[in-house]
């Protein structure tokens, strides 16, 4: 249709093949690929009606339609990572037609180019690791748990006995907080040995966080060569476990969202 505007999900170099023809992105429509000099954009068409500035900005509002559209985004990048390296461009990057397309793959070429070269045979995988809930202050007022109506209530303690609890519950944490974070720095570090890149993003907090995960303590973007990954799983699967109360999660492989531009972060993608 006329009226479709061309929605480009990233940006590679040629495939050997077609696309799977099952594949479908944004607005349930097939990507294709479409050629410039070398490069290729994975383009699929999208309604102006929903993917033009104004209902663009009105539908990021809409953390359904947004969730969505995420998801198609993410399919068609992850269907590209298993054949290529391809370089993934931002949620709704949106052109006029095909020919608004060549032009950013014209005025972009060196960069695009660069990248591409950087991240070719690599694949990124996501490390996270999170310090586990002390429990303290849950419960009754001493910051224990309530007795049931079976146990019997503990003798009041006094106030110094109260005093010296809480100061070994608070050394008690800051010396696991201690070892948890000489864990992370040596994890760390063993981790972007392997690496070609490494990228250290700003821990979650807030209703970024599951309830019950704990507290995240690391949470960092490795660039792996595809022919190492197995060495370095095995390498977090060696961490794990060593320290008690410290969990490591482990996401990927996905295409490289956060080595898409230099070290100061990406410019093109942004983490899944």
């Amino acid at each position: 249709m006329t009226d479709d505007l061309r929605y480009v999900y990233a940006v590679c170099r040629p495939l050997a093949a077609p696309l799977h023809a099952d594949l479908t992105g944004v607005a349930g429509e097939p990507p294709r690929q479409l050629a410039h000099e070398g490069l290729v954009a994975v383009v699929s068409p999208v309604p102006e009606r929903d993917f033009a500035h104004e209902p663009l900005r009105a539908h990021l509002e809409d953390l359904d339609w947004l969730a969505a559209t995420a998801r198609a985004h993410q399919s068609v990048v992850a269907a590209l990572t298993t054949v290529t390296c391809p370089l993934p461009l931002r949620l709704a990057t949106v052109f006029r037609d095909d020919s608004g397309v060549r032009a950013m793959l014209e005025d972009e070429s060196e960069r695009l180019r660069r990248i591409l070269d950087r991240i070719d045979g690599h694949v990124e995988w996501g490390v996270k690791v999170w310090l586990g809930d002390s429990g303290d202050g849950a419960g009754g007022a001493d910051g224990g748990p309530e007795p049931s109506a079976a146990q019997p209530r503990r003798v009041p303690e006094s106030g110094r006995d109260y005093l010296r609890r809480r100061r070994a519950g608070n050394a008690a944490r800051e010396e696991s907080a201690a070892r948890a974070e000489v864990f992370t720095r040596r994890l760390h570090g063993d981790l972007a040995r392997y690496a070609a890149d490494a990228r250290l993003h700003p821990v979650q907090s807030g209703p970024l966080t599951e309830a019950g995960s704990g507290r995240n303590i690391l949470n960092s973007a490795y660039l792996v060569p595809r022919a190492r990954s197995e060495e370095f799983l095995e390498l977090i699967g060696r961490a794990e476990g060593t320290l008690p109360g410290l969990r490591v999660e482990v996401t990927g492989p996905w295409a490289a969202y956060s080595f898409t531009d230099g070290p100061d972060g990406p410019e093109a993608g942004g983490t899944p």
